[in-house]
């Protein structure tokens, strides 16, 4: 049965919304100023700015995505900065002094197996970068004193070789109410095999008067490796003291709007979790904002037969890649952010200090940069008259003609005189590393010389993170399809295009808030896994089955405590994946399995493929099974339509002065509404819609696709 849906993607920038109204056929878009310091009031405002009463009442799944947890992660684990900042995964932030300053977030202590105290210190061999000399690892998430370790052990094979002991919970409990400990990690050695002292630990501590957030390892994770599953209770531990909070608060307020339906929050690797299970769990939805985007590219290029698609999300703060091919999301099943790992599944999506709202600079030797610092959505570019004073790609792009002047989504107006008095101090005498020619000894020449350079560097950045996610996999991009979306995805298509030597660039429906689309057409997903290292062999594939089986029995008892609806069988999709590796060898490879069909022959066959694709050669040596994986995906409506775009009714058509690339100088240009496009359309041109802009630029031709996206295509080479 189709369904009303609500998507709203909370950005470094802006929130974006996306409304698809069962009932009427109603679509509406939405785009708002993030409000770093309180995201769930910039969720409220996109609600209220776009979303009648009578929708919001019948809307039966609001899908959330969110940094929330990912900001309380980057709270704890990095210094107090003046003024609000949102990062993404893989942007950092340079020159900010580390030494003396406070951390901000959860106050977490850990109880740990005696021996096991600093896990989290000890870490691997290896090193985040092998060429800095005076590299050193960052600190702890949980500093010693209130790393507590307590007598007890169970072995691998699940026996209890000593008891635990009570009287070392308890200490722990009253050192942790003399500290303010906010949350409480419990990571007991070998506890996925057997649960039993840790849940004993989760009862001692809540008798003895702790009422804040506990995580239980053994909930978490169902895998070996103590550092990895340590790392990953301790995370949960400290977005939950956040998380939690957060989501009831936005329930609430939406329920006091009129909503009845289910809050649901995108995960990391993909669909959703309900409210509850967010709360829970809330680990899994770390970086639930960009894979958003990833998975509405993976549902796009599975319609239009794409084989190799490139989601290229060009957001206010980062840019974010993904190679999406025959319509899989590129999963994998542990991830990291800010160098913690985690055990959970995660799609690969690559991010860059690269957006809209990246600033500009002149580096101590004299090389204009871009990024990875942000303007963020307070004070936002120069452009935006709220107070920012430093040049961004936004300011670059304005003054280019990229961007038409006047107003954007989200109430904001744009000033190009702003932009170019921001984008002057960079002009003076400087090298601009090849971007715009070679530098002579008046380095850079004028506003325009800045502008340019400050757009070609920032493409340039976003194409290097694309080759990270293609050719390090042995994938070649001049093959795929690049799908560009967010705010200014659609503005860098071309941009990309020519850097990477691809033919076709998409920009699909709604392009500015294609990741809320994705969340629009998101199903519930749930996922457990078991560590079970074994020799596959024939009387491994029993055990593996009937490990799957209880796998999925705990997943369905989850389905049921937390039921968005009655499901029908048929409804509900379930897959099994092994980690398997060649006995001797450390690391894995994820292999699907097929029960009930697959033999040991069948299993090695494709491991064997995957094993050739991924490293070149071949090995005879026997496999071993490390983990079995089980999922679950329960369809919330298997006929949901692709979402169009909503229909514009301005069809006049405009001239503008804007700047070619290919052409490295002004000329008079089209301005199209996207709905007015209903024949080759030839570059240089803008095309506009409510919530991006499209630039084409000389020798490409834009034309508009029965799906409603636009399909760009080069004519020729640079």
């Amino acid at each position: 049965m189709t369904t009303t849906v609500i998507g709203v993607d909370v950005g470094g920038t802006f929130t974006d919304l996306v409304l698809h109204d069962a009932a009427t056929g109603e679509i509406r878009a939405a785009k708002q100023p993030t409000t770093p310091r309180a995201p769930e009031l910039g969720v409220l405002a996109a609600v209220d700015a776009a979303v009648p009463a009578e929708s919001l009442a019948r809307c039966a799944h609001f899908v959330h995505g969110t940094t929330v947890g990912l900001n309380a992660l980057l709270e704890s684990t990095g210094p107090r900065e003046s003024g609000p900042r949102n990062r993404e995964p893989g942007v950092e932030k340079p020159g900010v002094e580390k030494r003396g300053v406070e951390k901000r977030g959860a106050v977490v202590g850990l109880v740990t197996t005696a021996g096991f105290r600093d896990v989290l210190e000890i870490r691997r061999g290896d090193r985040d970068d092998p060429y800095d000399l005076f590299w050193t690892p960052p600190p702890p998430l949980v500093p010693r004193r209130l790393r507590v370790e307590v007598d007890e052990r169970v072995a691998a094979d699940g026996g209890v070789v000593r008891e635990l002991d009570p009287a070392g919970v308890r200490q722990a409990a009253r050192l942790f109410e003399a500290e303010g400990v906010d949350a409480v990690a419990v990571v007991l050695i070998n506890s996925y095999v057997d649960p039993g002292h840790e849940l004993r630990v989760a009862e001692l501590l809540r008798n003895a008067g702790f009422t804040g957030p506990i995580s239980l390892s053994h909930e978490i994770s169902g895998e070996y490796r103590e550092y990895e599953r340590t790392s990953t209770t301790v995370v949960d531990a400290i977005v939950r003291h956040r998380m939690g909070p957060y989501l009831h608060n936005l329930d609430r307020e939406l329920r006091a709007r009129g909503f009845t339906g289910r809050l649901l929050v995108t995960r990391s690797g993909g669909g959703a979790l309900t409210l509850d299970e967010a709360v829970a769990r809330p680990f899994e939805t770390i970086l639930s904002g960009p894979v958003a985007g990833a998975a509405a590219t993976a549902r796009l290029s599975a319609t239009l037969g794409i084989g190799t698609a490139i989601a290229a999300d060009v957001g206010g703060t980062s840019f974010d890649t993904a190679l999406v091919e025959d319509g899989r999301l590129p999963l994998l099943f542990q991830g990291e952010v800010v160098g913690l790992p985690l055990q959970s599944p995660w799609v690969d999506v690559r991010s860059v200090g690269a957006g809209g709202g990246s600033i500009a600079y002149v580096d101590p030797g004299g090389l204009l940069r871009v990024g990875p610092r942000s303007a963020g959505a307070d004070p936002g570019p120069a452009c935006y008259l709220r107070g920012g004073a430093e040049p961004t790609v936004t300011d670059a792009a304005l003054h280019l003609g990229l961007i038409p002047a006047g107003h954007i989504s989200g109430g904001i107006s744009l000033s190009a005189g702003a932009a170019a008095r921001a984008l002057a101090p960079l002009a003076g005498p400087l090298a601009l590393s090849g971007t715009t020619g070679p530098p002579g000894p008046t380095g850079i020449e004028g506003v325009d010389a800045v502008a340019e350079g400050v757009i070609r560097i920032a493409s340039a950045h976003m194409a290097q993170a694309v080759r990270g996610v293609t050719v390090e996999r042995g994938v070649d991009p001049r093959g795929a399809a690049i799908v560009a979306f967010g705010g200014a995805g659609p503005m860098f298509g071309c941009l990309l295009a020519d850097e990477l030597d691809v033919d076709t660039v998409i920009v699909p429906p709604n392009a500015g808030n294609f990741s809320a689309v994705g969340l629009v057409q998101a199903d519930i997903v749930r996922s457990a896994a078991r560590t079970l290292v074994r020799a596959l062999d024939g009387e491994a594939l029993p055990v593996i089955e009937r490990l799957a089986d209880a796998l999925f029995a705990r997943l369905t008892a989850v389905e049921r405590l937390t039921a968005v609806e009655p499901m029908a069988a048929d409804d509900v999709v379930r897959e099994v994946d092994l980690d398997l590796r060649h006995r001797g060898q450390e690391h894995t490879l994820t292999i699907p399995l097929r029960p009930g069909e697959d033999d040991v022959e069948s299993i090695t066959a494709r491991f064997s493929d995957a094993y050739h694709r991924t490293f070149g050669h071949r090995l005879p040596d026997p496999l071993e099974v490390v983990t079995v994986r089980a999922t679950t995906r329960v369809v919330l409506d298997a006929d949901r339509p692709p979402v169009p775009a909503p229909a514009a009714v301005d069809t006049a058509r405009n001239v503008t002065r804007l700047w070619s690339f290919r052409r490295r100088a002004w000329t008079e240009a089209p301005v199209v509404r996207r709905s007015a496009v209903d024949g080759p359309l030839e570059g240089p041109a803008l095309v506009l819609e409510p919530t991006a802009t499209t630039y084409l630029d000389a020798g490409f031709t834009a034309e508009a696709h029965p799906s409603g996206c636009l399909v760009i295509r080069r004519k020729d080479g640079r």
